[in-house]
Formats: C-alpha cells, structure tokens, sequence
C-alpha cells in the first residue's frame, strides 16, 4: 500500500503554504526541515511531495541529517525507508549538507596583501581575458587584508567613470583602513595610459584628504602586470 496515497500536491497546497512562496515571503527560518528538504530536492515521487519525501527521510534518520552526509549513495539507493529517494535526490541532500558543512568549518579567509604580486594573483584570472576595461578597488582593513573587492566601473576608464566618491563611499562604508586601485588592459599591455596617471593622482590626493591612503594601483594586460609604486609612479 502506498504511503500517504492521499497526499496533497505542492500546487493544489494554498499559495502562502507552499514551501519557496513561504521562504520568500517568511524566510528561510520559517521553514520546517522536511520544507528545507522539499526545496532542494525539488520534485516529489508518485506517493509523495517534495515535503513528504523529505519527511521520510527526517524518520528514516531520526532526525539526525549528518547520518545521511556518512553514507554513500549506494547505501542511500539501498535503503528501504527511503522510497522515492533516488541516486539525483540523494545526491542533492548531500551536496546541500556538505555546502553547510564547509561554511561552518571553513570559513572563507581574507587574503592579506603584501605586495603588487599579491594583487597580481588574486585578480589577474578575473580580468585577463576581459574584453572591457574593469576598475576595481581592494578595500583592505589594518592589516592590509583585503576586507571586500569592489568594481567601480566597466569600460573604457575616465575621470568621468571613475570618481573619487564612488572608490571612497565603497572604503567608507567597510571601514577601510586603506585601499588599492587595480584595472585591466585588454589590450594585454599593462604599461599605464596618462588618463591611468592622471586618474591615480586624483585619488591619491583624495585618500590623503580622507586618511584612507591608497597603496598602490596594479595595471594587469594578459599575464602581466605593472604596479605603480613599484615603477615610481607614486
């Protein structure tokens, strides 16, 4: 006999009830487990919901998810308590377990700049194939981590693009101790223009003003680079 042979489909549920309008409208902490489950398994089976399959499983488990992360999907697959629950289903519960896993136990570090090879590594995958001019700005805390990298402006760069207020607004807001500029040529040349100097000079001056001081800008074309201060440009 099938388990919950009169069962409700997700869509006959009232609209508010149902388990993404819910999460979008409550939150994600107004939902049950078994909602969480339903949401990331996405479709039920023909006896059950989404939700009813995810309420199985929280039985099968006793309500202990991290007995479903130490098994495998062969044991999974074999498990009878699990009607419904295939290779695709089981597969997405254990990603979804193994994601919060790493957030709680590895949380991302802040990379720490030492020099413009630093920089170099952290954002020349990111900009050496780009097609359009992209000016960034390394927000670094009093360690010179880098506390959040911002995107100022796409295209070819100006004065007009990239203006002190949006580099500074960014710094304030994350409590910048200080910052560092860096753009891409996508001409894979990184020797700077004069519109580069001119640009660097004006938020020199302005981070003196602010006392959040910039410590270098860094010029990536292709694999290259070329950073102000260490070429004496500042």
């Amino acid at each position: 006999m099938a388990e919950n042979s009169d069962h409700m489909a997700i869509r006959e549920m009232p609209r508010d009830e149902r388990p993404r309008e819910k999460l979008i409208k409550h939150g994600v902490q107004s939902l049950s487990n078994a909602e969480l489950i339903g949401i990331i398994i996405q479709t039920g089976c023909q006896d059950a919901t989404a939700v009813e399959l995810g309420q199985r499983i929280l039985r099968a488990f006793d309500n202990d998810l991290s007995a479903f992360f130490g098994m495998s999907i062969e044991e999974l697959d074999r498990n009878v308590l699990l009607k419904g629950i295939g290779p695709a289903k089981a597969c997405q519960i254990k990603a979804a377990i193994e994601l919060g896993r790493r957030v709680n136990t590895h949380p991302p570090e802040q990379p720490k700049i030492g020099s413009p090879k630093d920089v170099a590594a952290l954002l020349t995958d990111e900009l050496r194939y780009l097609k359009q001019e992209h000016f960034m700005v390394l927000l670094l805390d009093n360690k010179n981590k880098v506390i959040k990298t911002e995107t100022i402006s796409i295209g070819t760069i100006n004065a007009s693009l990239v203006h002190p207020r949006e580099v500074f607004v960014k710094a304030i807001r994350q409590h910048a101790a200080a910052v560092i500029l860096a753009h891409n040529h996508p001409s894979g040349d990184p020797k700077p223009s004069a519109e580069d100097r001119a640009i660097t000079k004006r938020l020199l001056e302005s981070g003196d003003l602010l006392g959040i001081p910039v410590l270098d800008h860094v010029v990536i074309g292709g694999a290259d680079y070329v950073s102000f201060k260490e070429s004496g440009y500042i």
